[in-house]
């Protein structure tokens, strides 16, 4: 069984956090939520979620590391060295690492230096803020074992594509049937 973990802290976007927890979920991945702070995280509209486990769990290895944004919520991880520690770790390990809206800006690029030379999508206007990677409108970006996305919006499709990568494209194609993307 394919193994994965979302990294939660304070200030996240609910609807990127939820949605891969429920479609990786749906598709038999074995998840676990890691809340940075605790395991109760509030996210940036209020909603609190009560993750699997604390930052104890950083330590472990996983198949997948799934990065949501908010923009308070990305500034939260990029601040916790060992989630930036995490995510270097696994993506130098051929590990994929998934990260959306300001995710793949503020965490991936500005704490881990992970988007040099590779494709990646952003938050609109984030973009600007990187150099030394290549920019595409695209609403979800896969590039080797880089998976970034564009915001709330597109969740669905962001949490599909990392099914996609993780277990295969029948898998991905049967979850989209069955939750009508």
């Amino acid at each position: 069984m394919k193994t994965a973990c979302l990294l939660l802290a304070e200030g996240f976007e609910e609807v990127e956090a939820v949605t891969p927890i429920d479609y990786l979920r749906r598709a038999g991945v074995e998840l676990r939520v890691i809340g940075l702070t605790g395991k109760l995280v509030t996210g940036s509209h209020g909603i609190k979620i009560e993750a699997d486990s604390g930052s104890e769990a950083l330590g472990k290895d996983y198949d997948c590391i799934v990065v949501p944004g908010g923009s308070r919520g990305a500034d939260n991880i990029a601040a916790s060295p060992s989630a930036v520690y995490l995510i270097k770790r696994h993506f130098a390990s051929g590990k994929i690492v998934a990260a959306i809206c300001a995710a793949p800006v503020v965490v991936l690029h500005a704490s881990c230096g992970i988007l040099e030379g590779r494709r990646f999508t952003c938050f609109p206007g984030l973009e600007t803020e990187v150099a030394g990677a290549v920019f595409s409108g695209e609403r979800v970006v896969v590039d080797g074992r880089l998976i970034t996305s564009r915001g709330a919006g597109t969740a669905g499709e962001f949490a599909v594509a990392i099914v996609r990568e993780l277990i295969g494209p029948e898998e991905a194609d049967e979850l989209a049937r069955k939750v009508l993307l």
